[in-house]
């Protein structure tokens, strides 16, 4: 573990290799898992915010799911997390050819909202686990993430690499410019 500020980063993030490849998952990240994905109180104002803007392109079942329950709900381990449909996927995904993806990230790439998507999706395979006096940034592994490990391996790519943008939004600029710095001693150090 490395420590930054108040983060203490898992070795993981700096080490291991990881690259989405979407077409081969298929998204299948916001689909499968126990509940929805983390959310800040805060987001899920956004959220709430920008529903007009991205009602449209929610499947039927969301919207049943969202005028029921609302965008978020608290989960059995007492996060905030996005609602899903039938116990399966988010309520802001929906299918493109097969693929999953996000109505909430379609919309900002469309210029109709700033609000990019919640940070726990935009930083995933990282989780961050709140404490007291810090935060524990993890790598957590699944196996839907297999293909994205394997293209990382093959490319070279870094998970801090990778998430350069999410971390940067979580984070800052300086503080994930320190993070490359430790980083690339800390692997130069331990190349195999």
């Amino acid at each position: 573990m490395i420590q930054i500020d108040d983060a203490i980063v898992s070795l993981d993030i700096i080490e291991k290799e990881f690259l989405c490849d979407i077409a081969q998952c298929k998204g299948q990240c916001c689909v499968d898992g126990d509940s929805g994905a983390p959310l800040e109180p805060e987001e899920a104002e956004k959220i709430k915010a920008i529903l007009p803007v991205i009602w449209n392109d929610l499947p039927t079942q969301s919207k049943e799911v969202i005028e029921r329950q609302g965008v978020c709900y608290t989960d059995e381990d007492g996060d905030l997390v996005t609602s899903i449909v039938g116990k399966k996927e988010c309520v802001f995904a929906y299918f493109d050819n097969g693929v999953c993806k996000c109505a909430i990230e379609k919309a900002y790439r469309e210029g109709k909202t700033d609000f990019y998507k919640p940070i726990s999706c935009h930083l995933y395979p990282i989780r961050i686990d709140k404490f007291p006096t810090f935060e524990a940034v993890n790598y957590h592994q699944w196996n839907v993430c297999q293909c994205a490990k394997a293209l990382g391996k093959a490319n070279g790519v870094k998970i801090y690499q990778f998430l350069k943008e999410p971390l940067t939004r979580k984070y800052g600029e300086e503080w994930y410019n320190e993070l490359c710095l430790v980083a690339e001693e800390w692997n130069k150090q331990h190349e195999k």
